[in-house]
């Protein structure tokens, strides 16, 4: 019981201090007269990926890399097969056409990178997390030059205005929070493991990813409850792309990742990557860029027979 409670303690923290740190960066880049474009596009995309980065980095440091790893590999399965889902199944949503010319191709191609780098060796090793950071900021700097007007779209939403004591202190909950939220779940998700006698990346690619994956979740209900518009395919793989190359790159530039439970090798991975692939036909078919309620109930089967098949 005591886990449990230590796990929905620390995701809380996570959800909290997430939500402050991208206030405070958000206000302090406007403040800094940081053009909102860049805002968008870096700022608010690594405030949003913080939960994961710091439950990642903490894990592996803690000797726990198993967690470090199936905390992203599950976060990327949950937000197509769990968050993309509930979305669509609620309320359809319009693909743009950047989704076929930049956006899952540099999901793709990011994927299939991490598969590489650890598949043959079980190891993602320090010069492997630099090669993934630099072409995270590659991607950024093609978007940033060649895809500004699909970036400006939604650029009015930030408008964020703060008393400067406020934005310190911000910045100081939301970075205490997130640490302190890590801790206790990381925590409470061995210990659960122990408990139930099950191995850490079980627990990381369910209950862990799933919970780092709720403010994505609760974004997107609240749009649709509200009439807005839904978030975007866009904003999830952007979050899948941020996971693997910003998270996993940074979290092995710190401390090499090493691969202890081969379900992550033999399972896990093959998922990411199918419920990743499959996510393109779904978007053509039947009607052209356009995901409804049935390409939903295809990334819930998905996501169910993933989590059977693992805790199985």
């Amino acid at each position: 019981m005591q886990n449990f409670l230590f796990v929905l303690a620390g995701l809380a923290l996570l959800i909290a201090g997430g939500n402050w740190l991208l206030k405070a960066a958000v206000d302090l880049s406007l403040k800094l007269n940081i053009p909102k474009i860049v805002i968008g596009m870096t700022v608010v995309s690594f405030a949003t990926s913080a939960p994961e980065l710091i439950v990642s980095v903490n894990a592996a440091l803690d000797g726990f890399p198993d967690m470090a790893l199936g905390n992203v590999v599950g976060s990327n399965i949950a937000n197509l097969g769990l968050v993309l889902a509930v979305t669509i199944m609620l309320g359809p949503i319009d693909v743009k056409k950047s989704f076929y010319t930049t956006d899952w191709p540099v999901m793709i191609l990011a994927s299939l990178l991490f598969f590489f780098f650890i598949y043959f060796d079980g190891v993602l090793t320090t010069h492997e997390g630099i090669i993934m950071v630099v072409c995270l900021f590659a991607f950024l700097i093609y978007l940033l030059r060649f895809q500004k007007p699909a970036v400006e779209e939604g650029e009015e939403e930030i408008q964020i205005n703060l008393p400067i004591y406020k934005t310190v202190l911000f910045l100081g909950l939301g970075g205490v929070a997130l640490w302190g939220g890590s801790e206790l779940l990381i925590n409470g998700a061995v210990g659960l493991a122990k408990a139930f006698g099950v191995s850490e990346r079980i627990i990381a690619i369910t209950i862990v990813s799933v919970g780092t994956s709720i403010p994505e979740l609760a974004a997107s209900i609240i749009a649709i409850l509200k009439k807005e518009k839904a978030i975007s395919l866009g904003n999830l793989i952007g979050s899948n792309i941020f996971n693997i190359l910003a998270v996993l790159g940074i979290t092995s530039i710190i401390t090499p990742i090493q691969v202890m439970d081969d379900g992550l090798l033999k399972s896990d991975i093959f998922w990411m990557l199918g419920i990743s692939f499959i996510l393109l036909p779904l978007v053509f078919l039947p009607k052209g860029l356009r995901l409804g309620w049935r390409d939903g109930i295809v990334l819930v089967g998905i996501y169910a027979a993933f989590v059977y098949f693992a805790i199985g």
